[in-house]
């Protein structure tokens, strides 16, 4: 079964660079299965950072196929994939887009990232765009069955990763394969 994620704006007050507090509103992406799902989770999640009031003001429904957490990475980014096929009944090239969320530092590591998770792909693709996402954070779901907490530290410690782990460079395929296997 695949993940429905919602895009969950939520306003609340943070100290910004000059601490002062000022009211900010964030979206964060979470995993759920319904509208009223996503709204109890996002106050669940949010009720573990912010001590303060907060408002969720907007529930929508993302359009992203899939989600790849990477270590070492503190930004999200959008990146357009577009699979090509060719009709033989109308001798056209089809294009069929999806999106997908890939956590990097910067436009070329989300790049060098989504060819990473498209490499396998039997058919071919172009990646048009890869932009910057606002998301602050992903909140993936897991059941609680045996095996989820385990798959849900693998989720967390990707994502959350220091920047100071070098040995990551030289392995990123085996262990994000590794993470990543459901």
């Amino acid at each position: 079964m695949s993940a429905t994620w919602y895009e969950c704006k939520v306003k609340y007050r943070k100290l910004d660079e000059t601490g002062k507090q000022k009211v900010v509103t964030e979206p964060y992406l979470v995993d759920a299965l319904s509208y009223t799902e996503a709204e109890k989770r996002i106050n669940e999640e949010m009720k573990a950072f912010i001590s303060e009031e907060f408002k969720i003001t907007n529930i929508t429904m993302a359009n992203y196929a899939e989600i790849h957490p990477f270590e070492n990475a503190d930004r999200w980014f959008k990146s357009k994939i577009s699979l090509l096929a060719y009709d033989e009944e109308s001798g056209k090239e089809r294009k069929t887009n999806f999106y997908l969320l890939i956590q990097a530092n910067d436009v070329k590591e989300a790049f060098d990232n989504t060819i990473i998770i498209m490499k396998n792909t039997m058919g071919d693709f172009t990646i048009p765009t890869i932009s910057e996402s606002a998301i602050a954070d992903v909140f993936p779901y897991f059941s609680g069955e045996e095996g989820d907490a385990e798959k849900l530290e693998q989720f967390n410690n990707l994502k959350n990763a220091n920047l100071e782990n070098d040995q990551w460079k030289e392995n990123k395929d085996a262990a994000l394969i590794d993470a990543l296997e459901v």
